[in-house]
């Protein structure tokens, strides 16, 4: 049942001895929408005919007795989305806050449980949205897990059992894992340490579980020449020259026999988890923010999500407090991508007190994105190229926005900046950009775009970030950027300031950021040789991309000896630090320095401790000798 209030404002104001009477907000209608749980079975279209009433019947708060309630996609709003790190989906919603303002939505603690390829909150062209006292789950969700139970070490093999939570099928020779509205393979896998409720220690040895292997005969394939840059990840490209390496076979109810896996066995009593193929498994976050200003979440869990937790983008200011993504009902995956991620986004983001645990991906990610100048069309315009197949359809900028031009093996700064004027999207690879100025006559086609405009000032603070896959922080804004007292605990960095150019076509590097007050505990347990904090390029010159870097009053307890990697950079401290050998787990690279350096100038080390096991602190190019710690 949906009940409604309404109150109509009548503001009087007498001014002076004038008698002259203003009246504000004559007619303002602030009107209410209550759910109660009558509708909890299935509440989709209750609140979709609220939603799409709006335009005549604005309201301002809609609340939701305390309850669990159901949405399926049966009934929900169907719409197809190009949305950013995601794969290109039609979904439903029940929440369809488009074009809309200042509206409230508190769930009072009920829980909201989604069905099938549904995005829970698609909000987009709108101001001042706040979510809160909710939480987001999925009744069946988007990966599996299984418990590894036996290991055949004479014929490499290994048995995993799964629950009744999980149902499955064989085709041939390979498990399906079957949903309400979705199935999915092994495809991406990782292993998950049940008594730690972690990502496992060493888990690159034994995963991720080896699925394909190249075909014996691939006639005519190979030869094929794209007119245009193709893009290898995507499909169909990425399953050309492959076919199934595994072998499953039941041999008994629910437990599954694995072989041809060419990777170490996986130890017993780990989780396998698994959420099928790349491409195929990102259909889902819980809460998609586009072209918004204005976004606040308070006391908001997201127990599970086909995808992030969130994903903003080209949106202004942006506020996650409490803003918890955790797994439910036993499970040890929470989201199956980032459980934060903002591109494209302007102003302050701000993230405090939040717990962002068990995803499958990384902790935030902040970032613009290149794109690549395909045509030059005239004295004011290019054809772009959109380069990764799963930022289709994103818009650079808005008109007035300042783009930088760059040529990454010159520098990572821009050569020259444009003040953008139209975009015209003719397709989610290329569009059309027209600018106010004439281009340089140096601009050439490889050159690369990016928005100076579209960086926020980043706070996180009071954050527990860990056990996930991955990394907890990617940070690529050159705007002032605070992490402070947070916990980390990742099995990749738990600090990456990447320039990532090649692959994903993140833009931004970090030029302003304060790193202090935070404890780093067994990070990069995973078996990659990465440091705890790391900056790197992917582009290999000897170009600054980091600028006035401090890590300060920090707490790192590590079980192996590399704290730092830091390449391309310039200014950087590293003070008032304790670093101690935490003891955790066996040394993963014990032959590793505690700080390796390249490229890089302006380096303090002072007022730091040191008890760890390292035999060498520094390694360091010709550039940055004669360092001491």
């Amino acid at each position: 049942m949906v009940k409604e209030t309404r109150r109509v404002l009548l503001i009087g104001l007498a001014i002076g001895s004038l008698g002259i009477i203003s009246f504000l907000n004559v007619g303002q209608i602030s009107r209410k929408i209550q759910f109660d749980t009558s509708i909890s079975k299935d509440a989709t279209a209750a609140v979709l005919q609220q939603f799409l009433a709006y335009d005549e019947k604005p309201f301002t708060k809609v609340t939701f007795e305390k309850g669990t309630y159901h949405f399926y996609p049966d009934k929900g709003l169907e719409s197809f989305c190009h949305i950013s790190n995601h794969d290109d989906v039609l979904i439903s919603t029940a929440f369809p806050i488009t074009n809309k303002k200042n509206i409230t939505i508190d769930g009072q603690g009920s829980t909201f449980i989604f069905h099938g390829r549904m995005v829970p909150f698609l909000i987009e062209h709108s101001e001042y949205i706040s979510l809160q006292n909710l939480s987001i789950d999925w009744a069946q969700t988007f990966h599996s897990e299984a418990e590894v139970v036996a290991i055949d070490e004479a014929n490499h093999t290994f048995d995993i059992q799964i629950s009744d939570e999980y149902p499955y099928e064989i085709r041939n020779g390979q498990v399906y894992f079957i949903k309400e509205y979705y199935e999915h393979t092994i495809g991406q896998s990782i292993l998950y340490d049940p008594m730690r409720n972690a990502i496992a220690f060493d888990t690159e040895s034994y995963t991720p579980v080896t699925s394909y292997t190249k075909l014996p005969v691939a006639q005519r394939a190979t030869p094929i020449i794209h007119k245009y840059k193709a893009d290898h990840n995507a499909p169909p490209l990425k399953q050309l020259n492959r076919e199934w390496q595994l072998e499953m076979t039941e041999v008994a109810p629910g437990r599954v026999r694995i072989a041809n896996h060419k990777k170490k066995l996986p130890p017993v009593g780990m989780i396998l988890a698994a959420k099928g193929e790349q491409s195929q498994n990102r259909i889902a976050p819980a809460i998609r923010i586009t072209h918004t200003v204005g976004f606040s979440a308070n006391q908001v869990n997201v127990h599970h999500a086909g995808g992030m937790g969130l994903i903003a983008e080209n949106s202004e200011n942006l506020t996650l407090d409490n803003f918890n993504v955790i797994p439910s009902n036993g499970r040890m995956v929470s989201a199956t991508a980032d459980a934060t991620h903002f591109v494209g986004c302007r102003g302050q983001v701000t993230l405090k007190n939040c717990t962002l645990n068990n995803q499958l991906d990384d902790g935030l990610n902040v970032h613009g994105t290149y794109q690549e100048v395909m045509d030059v069309l005239g004295d004011r315009q290019v054809g772009i190229r959109i380069g990764h197949y799963q930022q289709l359809g994103f818009e650079i900028g808005r008109p007035g926005d300042q783009l930088g031009l760059l040529k990454l093996d010159e520098s990572f700064f821009p050569y020259a900046q444009l003040t953008l004027e139209n975009i015209e999207v003719l397709n989610g690879r290329y569009q059309i950009l027209t600018f106010k100025e004439k281009l340089p006559e140096d601009l050439e086609s490889g050159d690369l775009l990016e928005n100076l405009d579209a960086y926020p000032e980043l706070l996180v603070e009071n954050c527990d970030i860990g056990s996930n896959r991955a990394r907890g922080l990617l940070i690529s804004t050159p705007k002032k950027s605070v992490v402070r007292n947070n916990k980390f605990h990742t099995e990749m960095e738990a600090i990456l300031l990447p320039v990532e150019s090649s692959h994903w076509y993140e833009s931004g590097s970090a030029s302003s950021l304060l790193i202090t007050g935070n404890t780093f505990q067994d990070c990069t347990h995973s078996g990659q040789n990465r440091g705890v904090i790391r900056l790197v390029t992917d582009d290999d010159n000897e170009n600054v991309a980091f600028k006035n870097i401090t890590v300060t009053h920090n707490t790192f307890n590590q079980f192996d000896n590399l704290i730092l990697e830091i390449n391309n950079t310039e200014k950087f401290e590293f003070s008032e630090n304790e670093i101690n050998n935490s003891g955790t787990f066996p040394q993963l690279f014990p032959e590793n320095p505690v700080v390796k350096v390249r490229s890089s100038s302006q380096l303090v080390f002072e007022n730091n401790i040191y008890r760890g096991r390292a035999t060498t602190l520094f390694e360091s190019d010709e550039e940055g000798a004669g360092l001491t710690f």
